[in-house]
């Protein structure tokens, strides 16, 4: 069983209703940028998303970097490294609850191993991360 333990930085009396799991991912190296989109968008989106329910996982979302002369004109302007990663996963959580159920019961043990072993088809993870998030929206959608 794997345990994990969130600890949060809030202001007495405020309860976080929503948890997100963002993954900033790179492609292993024997892939090129198009082949890591398709296996990522065509199979393991689908393998995911087929369980979700399952992972009591509420969205999923992947963000496929594109190639644009405008990404290294905003690092540079930053200082920032010029490694870019190949794509963002967002996956969220109604509750920490609902994710600490979803991943301690057997069958939440099974499909981490089961989107590891896929991920491991596409996903360089010595040069990915991953971290748990709370949103605060500053610009609401239709503003």
């Amino acid at each position: 069983m794997v345990r994990l333990v969130l600890r949060r930085y809030l202001t007495v009396g405020r309860t976080l209703s929503m948890i997100k799991l963002v993954m900033c991912v790179r492609r292993r190296p024997d892939l090129s940028r198009a082949e890591f989109q398709d296996y990522w968008f065509n199979h393991h989106g689908p393998l995911f998303r087929k369980f979700a329910e399952t992972y009591k996982a509420i969205r999923y979302i992947q963000s496929h970097t594109i190639n644009t002369p405008f990404n290294d004109k905003v690092r540079k302007v930053r200082g920032m490294s010029e490694e870019e990663y190949d794509g963002i996963a967002e996956i969220w959580w109604k509750s920490e609850k609902d994710f600490i159920e979803a991943i301690s019961s057997s069958e939440g043990e099974k499909l981490r191993t089961v989107f590891l072993e896929d991920e491991a088809k596409f996903l360089d993870f010595t040069r990915s991360t991953a971290f748990f998030t709370e949103e605060h929206v500053l610009v609401p959608v239709g503003d």
